[in-house]
């Protein structure tokens, strides 16, 4: 099969507000070769990836990720990774490629899923996908009020672990900061499991981090997420080293495997994050989470977006029997939701398990796209560049 087009469906919500939820844009990626299709998404700004996608090369190692990918050769998993290769050394200096290919990349999957009637954590090797743990990843209210709320709506719902994340977290007293975790606590109940997300808040300020960790020890939270910049690795070994009941957790801001390997290596997190589409697909995060496994290190998807990415994000670790616990958009806005026919649900046990379906396993909706889709043209030196097209 030769990879005939790849096409980009900026999606958006009418209106984006400054909160840090990302489920209020997408861009979904759409990949035809051999008479299939198949589906991918960039966790990224959207017009930035399209823009990598097509602007003029540069030089021999910025070359736009169209040059690597349109017209070659797509049979196996082999091509995929020669394709991801070929992208990392000729688009080195073009710093959105490796998001632009995330999305590519996923879709590259999903065909190749659908020519061989096969999921796509079998062909990554896998002989079965082992049901996994959601926890309802939703922002902090508020106040807590709203956080109280938000917990016990997810427990309401069967929910048996939630993830409360950024909002007001880290940005007021220590005092707040409490009052939040203890309505977390309260709202989810005393068995549930409670995840932090502080939003990289700290920047690389560990003291400020470690002066949350009594009250984090006092919730029963079981870990703190991102408390600095990504690649701040000192500065999370040092919080992890004074921890105690509390872990420390990261990864999403990882954009290739070397720098979540870092994470791992240096900043000695205990659960490493991955977003398939922003490390550069399925691949690169199926790595990790072998290089994981192999330090004692669980691994854990993000997504806070559609249920595309949510199956995508699962298959690197599908077959991990005891890399249990994975992130569930709980909330998202409604252009996550419609975008896909179907979706990834607990079951009556409150776990989630891939579909057994081939590729993704996800029915992308084309009427719920058309709603919340973004026309764009892309234009340089008199010369069309891009053009939204129609899904």
């Amino acid at each position: 099969m030769k990879i005939e087009a790849v096409d980009f469906f900026y999606l958006s919500m009418p209106e984006v507000t400054d909160a840090g939820d990302g489920s209020q844009d997408a861009l979904v990626v759409r990949v035809a070769a051999g008479g299939l299709v198949g589906w991918g998404e960039c966790e990224a700004s959207p017009l930035v990836s399209i823009a990598a996608f097509v602007t003029p090369m540069s030089h021999g190692a910025c070359k736009p990720v169209s040059a690597v990918v349109l017209g070659e050769t797509l049979e196996g998993p082999a091509d995929i990774a020669r394709l991801a290769a070929r992208v990392e050394l000729e688009c080195m200096d073009l710093l959105q490629a490796a998001h632009t290919f995330s999305g590519i990349e996923m879709a590259l999957w999903d065909l190749l899923g659908r020519r061989f009637d096969t999921p796509v954590y079998q062909l990554l090797g896998y002989k079965q996908a082992y049901p996994k743990l959601p926890y309802a990843s939703q922002l902090f209210g508020d106040t807590p009020e709203e956080t109280r709320a938000g917990c016990r709506a997810a427990r309401d719902k069967g929910f048996r672990a939630v993830k409360c994340g950024w909002g007001p977290f880290g940005r007021g007293s220590l005092a707040d900061d409490r009052d939040h975790l203890q309505a977390a606590r309260e709202g989810l109940g005393k068995e549930g499991t409670l995840l932090i997300d502080a939003g990289q808040i700290f920047i690389e300020n560990v003291d400020a981090a470690a002066a949350r960790l009594p009250m984090l020890a006092e919730a029963g939270a079981v870990w703190l997420e991102e408390p600095f910049l990504g690649g701040a690795y000192e500065a999370y070994a040092a919080l992890g080293r004074q921890g105690g009941s509390v872990r420390i957790a990261g990864g999403e801001a990882s954009h290739n495997f070397h720098m979540a390997r870092q994470l791992i290596d240096y900043g000695k997190v205990s659960y490493i994050q991955i977003d398939c589409g922003r490390i550069g697909g399925i691949a690169p995060a199926k790595r990790v989470a072998d290089y994981a496994a192999r330090h004692g290190v669980t691994y854990v998807n993000h997504t806070f977006t559609s249920h595309l990415a949510l199956s995508a994000s699962l298959q690197p670790y599908a077959g991990l029997k005891d890399h249990v616990i994975c992130e569930y958009p709980f909330t998202p806005k409604s252009v996550a939701w419609d975008m896909t026919a179907n979706h990834i649900l607990p079951d009556a046990n409150g776990e989630v398990t891939l579909p057994q379906a081939p590729g993704l396993g996800i029915t992308v909706s084309e009427a719920g796209m058309a709603k919340y889709l973004v026309d764009v043209e892309i234009s340089a030196k008199g010369k069309l560049l891009y053009r939204t097209s129609r899904p």
